[in-house]
């Protein structure tokens, strides 16, 4: 008698959990906004816009000065009078020295020492933190630049550059003494 009791009171327990799941009043709201939502007018999604292709640039400046450098003032008279003038070119067969593979705008004069009297050698600051010493004759700069004079408060080079019209010509630069900051 008493598993009777048990199954009628599980299956009035099962029913009444049923019958409390089946309310109309809850979902009103729910079905309202559904209704709602459906009802109104449905929008167009735009098209993606076209894109035009990425057009690569090829750099051809390369041999052309460096835009941050300062302008030569060369005088050019005339390119054959310039050139029976001069018959200048870089010694390629010379072997490369150790400051040729830094740009000269890259250099940096920090100082002087005298080994011997009138023996006086540059402080020459790579890029890289290195110290150097020079004397002229001594090369410098990826421009073929020979150092032709040192003195206390400056380096002067001469460097041989293309002239664009298959020849080279000598173009004097200088390294100032660097002050101290």
């Amino acid at each position: 008698m008493l598993s009777k009791h048990k199954s009628a009171l599980f299956i009035i327990a099962v029913a009444g959990l049923l019958g409390g799941c089946s309310g109309e009043g809850e979902l009103k709201d729910l079905q309202t906004f559904v209704e709602d939502v459906n009802a109104k007018p449905k929008g167009t999604i735009e098209p993606l816009p076209e894109f035009k292709p990425y057009e690569s640039f090829q750099y051809s400046a390369a041999g052309l000065r460096a835009p941050f450098s300062k302008p030569v003032d060369v005088k050019l008279i005339k390119y054959k009078d310039e050139k029976a003038k001069h018959d200048v070119k870089p010694d390629f067969n010379r072997p490369k020295e150790y400051l040729e593979g830094f740009s000269i705008d890259a250099l940096n004069m920090v100082g002087t020492i005298s080994l011997k009297e009138n023996d006086l050698w540059a402080l020459v600051d790579d890029a890289e933190g290195g110290v150097h010493k020079v004397q002229p004759g001594n090369y410098l700069g990826r421009n073929h630049g020979r150092i032709t004079a040192v003195d206390s408060g400056q380096i002067d080079v001469i460097e041989i550059v293309p002239d664009g019209h298959g020849g080279w010509l000598e173009r004097p630069r200088s390294l100032k003494l660097q002050d101290e900051i």
